[in-house]
């Protein structure tokens, strides 16, 4: 069977067509497959090894940081509650305790956790001598009776100010102990 010189030109066309869509795909296949090597060295971080071993590599490596963020937050419970029981509300009120004593020298001063625990003392300065006083605080309360300025001391201590200038009472409410296993 012989073809006709237009049949094999129109052949030859077709050919030459499909070879072409074929170097063009094969083009873009090297460069997929460019990409897929290099997404493939910032997966395996250099390492030669096959998909299955950098993959079980990874998993391990996230389950091992896992753990270690679950004993980083049990420690960060220890030390929250380690760190509420410190002293960090504090203030000092300064007076005068008498009326021909001047300066200021006798002073109340509140040192709470943040819970509204702790103690207030008192220095109360006269003309020859100066006493001292500390009283017990839970809550913000004490069960001896407390003097204005130790009240105000303790108040104070317990006061935050907010941005706009507004105080607010912060006791905070009972502490907590989390169960550590």
């Amino acid at each position: 069977m012989e073809l006709s010189p237009t049949t094999v030109g129109a052949l030859l066309i077709v050919a030459i067509v499909v070879a072409l869509v074929a170097v063009v795909l094969a083009g873009l296949a090297l460069i997929g497959q460019r990409r897929v090597r290099a997404s493939y060295r910032v997966f395996s971080q250099g390492s030669r090894d096959d998909v299955l071993t950098v993959l079980e590599r990874h998993i391990n490596e996230v389950a091992a940081l896992r753990d270690e963020v679950e004993g980083l937050r049990k420690h960060s419970y220890g030390l929250r509650e380690m760190v509420a029981g410190t002293i960090s509300r504090v203030h000092t009120v300064r007076y005068d305790a008498f009326d021909d004593m001047g300066g200021r020298l006798s002073f109340s001063s509140a040192l709470l956790d943040e819970h509204g625990d702790g103690m207030v003392i008192t220095a109360i300065n006269g003309r020859t001598d100066t006493r001292v006083y500390a009283k017990a605080v839970r809550a913000g309360e004490s069960r001896h009776n407390l003097s204005d300025e130790e009240g105000r001391a303790i108040r104070q201590a317990l006061l935050n100010q907010t941005r706009d200038g507004e105080e607010q009472l912060t006791v905070r409410p009972p502490r907590v102990v989390r169960d550590a296993s």
